[in-house]
């Protein structure tokens, strides 16, 4: 099995505030709202959700196809990726912009707010996915946060073609009205949000848990620190609780992580409660790291902190998996 990610490719511009942002917001000053913050600290690092899904899933073993736009300047981070295992071949670069770029200001509180340039990936709209699967054939496609017509082209063709397809709009919800995201949705083997994501799904959307398990396979809801609920439309859902993590430091790409983790088992040929709890382990990694794709994966440490969160069966399960790819 092969995947093809598409979606956003960005460097992350990441900064920690002292204190937290709720202490200088006025409420009933919010429409006027003017506010800069000292922060002491700050890191550089690849992004965007495409790029840090592909890297995951490239560091657990499987040849992901990385499917994007961007810039003159992605030199440096496409070697990157390639050295990692991310077949580039997909990802298209613009003659006129830079690639995108996510600014991103985390509080004590691990609140966070953030900007982010488009750039090149406004041009990823004009990828066809037809061509690239005739060159590189994948089984299954993610469609990540990415340039609005870019994520509406890449699911029409996907049901036109018939290619499976993992729906993930998860930033992009906020702006899209109820059409786009019923189109973004239907249809969809795997819907991928968290638990306020999931929400304004339903909200904008007007269906309800039913309607939208009767359009999608099956709906992964993260929980943050309380874990992960999946359903399927068999009725079954699961309940996969959250590794702790040693210790926080930027939550910056966990999402991104967990859906690497999770795809990651689904190529192995694992069922979705193994799936989540290889997400939750990789997702858990991010968060001790600052940066999307600074952690350490090495083969002993990622199974010791699954077995120790879901039993000694599920490392056994895991572990020819992880040990193929990491060549240990």
């Amino acid at each position: 099995m092969r995947i093809a990610v598409t979606g956003s490719i960005a460097t992350d511009h990441l900064m920690s505030f002292k204190g937290r942002f709720s202490d200088s917001l006025v409420v009933e000053q919010l429409q006027k709202i003017s506010l800069s913050f000292l922060v002491e600290d700050l890191q550089i690092r690849r992004g965007g959700v495409a790029a840090n899904i592909a890297f995951g899933l490239a560091r657990l073993g499987t040849s992901p196809l990385l499917v994007g736009a961007v810039g003159e300047d992605f030199t440096d981070y496409r070697s990157w990726l390639e050295r990692h295992g991310v077949d580039c071949s997909g990802v298209h670069v613009s003659d006129v912009h830079h690639t995108a770029r996510f600014i991103c200001t985390t509080d004590d509180d691990q609140a966070q707010i953030a900007s982010f340039y488009a750039g090149a990936m406004s041009e990823a709209r004009q990828i066809e996915l037809g061509p690239l699967a005739r060159a590189a054939a994948f089984d299954l496609v993610v469609v990540s946060p990415n340039d609005p017509d870019a994520m509406l082209r890449h699911t029409d063709e996907c049901r036109t073609r018939g290619y499976p397809f993992a729906a993930d709009p998860s930033q992009q919800l906020a702006w899209s009205d109820g059409a786009m995201i019923r189109r973004l949705v239907d249809g969809a083997a795997y819907l991928f949000s968290n638990d306020y994501e999931a929400a304004l799904i339903q909200q904008k959307t007007g269906w309800d848990d039913a309607e939208i398990l009767r359009r999608v396979g099956v709906r992964v809801t993260t929980h943050g620190e309380h874990g992960v609920v999946i359903d399927s439309v068999d009725g079954e859902t699961l309940k996969v609780p959250a590794v702790p993590p040693l210790r926080i430091a930027d939550p910056t790409g966990v999402g991104d992580a967990f859906r690497a983790g999770f795809l990651a088992g689904l190529v192995w040929g694992l069922g979705p409660e193994r799936c989540a709890q290889v997400g939750a382990t990789l997702a858990t990694l991010v968060l001790e790291t600052v940066g999307p794709q600074e952690y350490d994966l090495a083969s002993a440490g990622f199974l010791a902190r699954l077995a120790a969160a879901y039993g000694d069966d599920a490392a056994a399960e895991v572990t020819p998996h992880l040990t193929a790819a990491l060549g240990s």
